[in-house]
């Protein structure tokens, strides 16, 4: 049996045992060639009321566990990523269209999140504060009990562990409802991984499921932290309905990330730059480059190797063939994808590559001479298209840059790197590079964005995992009960 053999997780759920899903199944499609790989249980709302409750309960005896037991989870945990990173790594091409490098990357960042998190449980947990009565008085950071977890289909493995093991690590049980689309990639495996890893039953539940379960998670009273990542949309309703129940809300959503080029920039490195940032995995990253903004005096150059790099780029099927990009996810994101390059066509964009596909694969797309008000510019397209616009001045490039209700990455070329920190300063984002694209994430690095992007940088570090996976109390304990003129 494989690590991932399916006669353990095939048409089930996972509670700490696998289960049976009461709202049926669904089958694992492969984008690229149509493909069934199998299926995964679905949960339906009774399924997750009854993980809560069986968490409520697991969660209370995980805590109390000494901090270095919770800490050899987590570094087992870690170690499972990488003895068995190629078959997870195929379950994430084949299931999510990602060509290898981008899986390898999933596995590592996934070994290296619990291996951050195995370090959590032994962090100072509290500070000793002063006070003006005769009193010991400190601070004290305590598990929420239980953390929901939301994660999309792009980056299914990484979106997901990024909040389940630091969670885990700080006493916490969690319910993860991942995409059914990449419930294997995003959802079984963290079972399999944290099953073998020695992870008590109950701790850790895996529910794909309909957004029926995932807004009751939202809703569930004895639920009071939920991190999602996925669009703005579903976003801005997930956080008022957490904000309705007073809970403890994390978001990760979109973005319309600009990549600045300026005049002294290398232009053919930052073509080879720009291209990763809008193409990579199809463009289906939050981080993609989706607006390049081009100074006057390189624009025309910088399009045209820009559409020549593009036209170049190979297209199809990342298990057995040598492309640059896979597949879109499914015929409705690539419907979405396609309306949005008509209609910036259009309204008067250039189309100087792409804007054509095949089944279920895109071409990378360029669009020049792209009004601001262009769908394919001014909203996330989630898709692999590169608008490019020109600006005059860094003025003029401060305030394209700016004109967004998005702010999650910037990245900007030029030789001169004070110029470009002075730049970045100058441009409200969560995450800033210069002489590099949009894209990229470290598991020890604070991650989220400003604005429509979420509500600021929780991920990453201990003191944001911390922050973001505990509450705080204040305990003060004296010598002899104070007198009082009661």
């Amino acid at each position: 049996m494989t690590f991932l053999d399916s006669a353990r997780w095939q048409g089930r759920i996972f509670t700490g045992e696998w289960l049976t899903g009461s709202a049926g199944e669904t089958t694992v499609t492969e984008p690229a060639t149509g493909a069934d790989l199998g299926s995964v249980g679905l949960a339906d709302v009774a399924d997750l009321d009854a993980a809560v409750s069986r968490a409520v309960q697991a969660q209370r005896d995980w805590a109390a566990l000494p901090h270095t037991e919770r800490a050899a989870v987590l570094r087992r945990a870690g170690e499972l990523w990488e003895a068995h990173a190629a078959e997870i790594e195929t379950w994430i091409i084949r299931e999510a269209g990602s060509l290898r490098p981008k899986a390898q990357l999933e596995t590592h960042i996934a070994a290296q999140e619990c291996y951050e998190a195995a370090a959590l449980p032994s962090h100072p947990l509290g500070e000793v504060l002063p006070s003006e009565a005769p009193r010991l008085s400190f601070s004290k950071q305590v598990p929420v009990g239980v953390v929901g977890v939301i994660a999309p289909f792009n980056f299914p493995l990484i979106l997901s562990i990024r909040s389940v093991a630091p969670a885990l690590a700080l006493g916490n049980a969690v319910v993860l409802k991942p995409d059914p689309r990449t419930a294997v990639s995003g959802g079984v495996t963290l079972a399999r991984i944290f099953e073998e890893a020695g992870l008590p039953a109950g701790v850790l539940s895996v529910l794909p499921g309909g957004a029926d379960v995932g807004g009751a998670l939202v809703d569930h009273p004895r639920v009071p932290v939920i991190s999602f990542t996925g669009s703005t949309g579903a976003g801005r309703v997930v956080g008022a309905n957490a904000s309705r129940n007073l809970k403890k809300v994390h978001l990760e959503l979109g973005g319309n990330s600009a990549l600045v080029v300026l005049d002294d920039a290398d232009l053919d490195a930052t073509v080879s730059a720009g291209a990763a940032g809008s193409f990579l995995h199809q463009g289906q990253v939050c981080m993609t480059a989706g607006r390049h903004l081009v100074h006057e005096s390189v624009y025309d150059e910088y399009v045209a190797k820009l559409a020549a790099k593009a036209d170049a780029l190979p297209v199809g099927d990342p298990l057995g063939d040598d492309v640059a990009l896979g597949p879109i996810i499914d015929k409705g994101q690539l419907d979405k994808i396609h309306g949005m390059v008509t209609a910036s066509v259009e309204a008067g964009a250039r189309l100087a590559a792409g804007g054509t596909y095949e089944g279920l694969f895109y071409r990378p797309t360029v669009l020049a001479d792209v009004p601001t008000t262009a769908p394919a510019y001014a909203h996330e397209v989630f898709g692999p298209v590169a608008p490019v616009v020109p600006f005059s001045t860094l003025d003029e490039a401060v305030a394209l840059a700016s004109d967004s209700e998005y702010g999650l990455s910037l990245g900007i070329f030029t030789r001169d790197i004070g110029k470009g920190l002075e730049l970045a300063d100058a441009i409200p984002t969560g995450i800033a590079h210069v002489n590099d694209q949009t894209v990229g994430d470290e598991a020890n690095i604070p991650f989220g964005g400003f604005g429509a992007s979420g509500n600021g940088s929780r991920f990453g570090g201990h003191t944001r995992n911390i922050d973001a996976f505990t509450e705080t109390r204040w305990i003060t304990a004296r010598r002899d009960v104070a007198g009082y003129p009661f």
